[in-house]
């Protein structure tokens, strides 16, 4: 288990930061603006939206319109963003384990950012299984 454990969500963001900074550029470069938000869980709005009862079943969310939706045309797209929910992802690590809580982090960033490229998420599945 990783001795660090986030006690304030600006330690978790400074985590969030480091697994972006980790990435390759090109897939930074081609994330373009998405912002990443750190909270420590879903509001009860997003949940219901998602149909979604307990908020440790959320770990991060996408939100805004995925590459494949864009246009220049639009007015005011909404913004690209992704939600880390800090106190789902230390459950996760807590109850797994056996995962660095930054690997787990890095793993739900780029989870939610390959949203942002228009990935669902059995594709994301099937990818993550054909590269083991």
């Amino acid at each position: 288990m990783s001795p660090i454990l986030p006690t304030s969500l600006d330690e978790f963001e400074r985590l969030a930061r480091q697994a972006w900074a980790e990435l390759p550029s090109r897939f930074r470069d081609l994330a373009g603006d998405v912002l990443i938000r750190v909270e420590d869980l879903a509001d009860d709005d997003i949940l219901a939206e998602l149909g979604i009862d307990d908020p440790f079943e959320l770990t991060g969310l996408y939100s805004g319109d995925d590459l494949t939706q864009r246009s220049i045309m639009d007015a005011s797209p909404n913004p690209p963003m992704v939600f880390l929910y800090r106190r789902a992802i230390l459950d996760e690590w807590i109850e797994r384990g056996d995962v660095d809580l930054r690997e787990l982090v890095a793993h739900v960033l780029v989870h939610e950012v390959g949203h942002h490229f228009g990935l669902s998420d059995d594709h994301m599945d099937k990818l993550l299984e054909d590269a083991d």
